[in-house]
C-alpha cells in the first residue's frame, strides 16, 4: 500500500472491536500519527496540523470514547491496550510502512504500549511528557496514583470547575495561557467538550491507574524495534509528575530528553513553534533512517500483561 496525497483534510471511520473510530488524514509524505492528550479528539490540533502538512501526512483521531468514536458499551472503561489496538487499526488502514508518532500525555503512554505490542508499526515515537506512573520508582508513583485517584474523587463529588485547576496544578499547566502564541483558533467549553472531559476524567484516568506497562520491556526496544525519544515542554515545571516520567523515560531508554515550546500542552498553545520544532526532529530520525522504513506492521509481541 502507497500512502496518498491529502491535500484537504479527509475524515473517515473504521469498524473496529467496540467502537466505530473516526480519524482525519492530511498532507503528503512519512505518516505522522497524532495521539492527543486528555480531552483531545482529533480537531485539537486544528492550528498544528497546518504546519506539518507539507512534510507529513498528518493523522489525527477521535480515541475511543470521545467525540465522533462511538463506543458500544458508553460506560465501559477501555484500557491502555484496546487504545494501542485502535492505533494499529487506524496506521494499518493508512499505510504499510512503520510510522512516526507523537503521542502527548495520556496519547504517549497509548503510543508506547503501541510500541511494545505491535512491533514494526512505529518507527519513531515521540512520547511528550507521557502520564505514566509506571515509569518512576515505587513510591513516587503510588503517591502521583493517590494524586490522580483524588482527582477523579473531587471531579466526582465537585465537578468540572474544581478540578481544572487541580489538574492544571498536577501536570504543570499554566491556565492563564499568557505566553501562547497569538491567532489561536478557539476551544470553547461546549457540550462535546465537557462530554470528552468527563471521560477522561472517569474512564481514561482510571486506565492509566489499571496500567500494565512494564518498564523493563520499553528498555529492552533497542535499535531494532521503535525508536523512543522522550520530550517535554521547556516551560514545564520540573518538579512535576509528567515532567518527572519524561525524565524517567529518558534514563530508562538511555535517549536525551527533547524539548519542545510551551508546556504540557504546547502542541495547541504554541503550535508554530512546536511544529518547528517538531520537523527538526522528525526530520532528522527520517533523514537517519531510524523513523520510517518499509514494510508492513508486525502483528506479533503482545505484551505480557495483555
Amino acid at each position: 500500500m502507497s500512502t496518498k496525497r491529502y491535500a484537504a483534510a479527509q475524515s473517515t471511520t473504521l469498524d473496529v472491536q467496540g467502537v466505530v473510530l473516526h480519524y482525519q488524514v492530511q498532507g503528503t509524505g512519512p505518516v505522522l500519527l497524532l495521539s492527543q492528550s486528555g480531552e483531545g479528539d482529533a480537531d485539537r490540533t486544528v492550528d498544528l496540523v497546518p504546519h506539518l502538512a507539507d512534510a507529513f501526512t498528518v493523522v489525527t483521531y477521535d480515541r475511543r470514547g470521545l467525540s465522533r468514536s462511538r463506543l458500544d458499551e458508553p460506560q465501559r472503561t477501555a484500557t491502555l491496550v484496546e487504545h494501542a489496538d485502535d492505533v494499529r487499526h487506524i496506521l494499518a488502514a493508512v499505510t504499510d510502512e512503520p510510522a512516526l508518532m507523537l503521542g502527548c500525555s495520556f496519547g504517549a503512554v497509548v503510543g508506547l504500549h503501541a510500541a511494545l505490542r505491535h512491533p514494526g508499526l512505529i518507527g519513531t515515537l515521540i512520547a511528550h511528557e507521557p502520564v505514566a506512573p509506571r515509569l518512576l520508582p515505587e513510591a513516587e508513583r503510588l503517591a502521583h496514583e493517590r494524586e490522580l485517584a483524588g482527582l477523579v474523587k473531587l471531579y466526582e463529588t465537585e465537578g468540572l470547575r474544581a478540578v481544572l485547576p487541580e489538574i492544571a496544578r498536577a501536570v504543570g499547566i499554566d491556565p492563564s495561557g499568557a505566553d501562547a502564541e497569538p491567532g489561536l483558533t478557539p476551544q470553547p467549553l461546549d457540550a462535546d467538550r465537557l462530554a470528552n472531559f468527563d471521560r477522561f476524567i472517569r474512564h481514561d484516568f482510571a486506565a492509566i491507574l489499571d496500567d500494565t506497562l512494564d518498564p523493563g520491556r520499553i528498555a529492552s526496544l533497542g535499535p531494532a524495534g521503535t525508536r523512543v525519544v522522550p520530550a517535554a515542554g521547556l516551560t514545564t515545571p520540573r518538579t512535576v509528575f509528567d515532567y518527572r516520567c519524561a525524565e524517567a523515560l529518558a534514563e530508562l531508554t538511555g535517549s536525551e530528553c527533547r524539548f519542545l515550546p510551551g508546556g504540557h500542552n504546547g502542541n495547541t498553545s504554541h503550535p508554530r513553534a512546536y511544529a518547528a520544532r517538531l520537523r527538526q526532529i522528525l526530520g532528522a530520525e527520517v533523514e537517519a533512517g531510524t523513523g520510517t522504513g518499509t514494510g508492513t506492521q508486525g502483528e506479533g509481541g503482545a505484551e505480557a500483561a495483555a
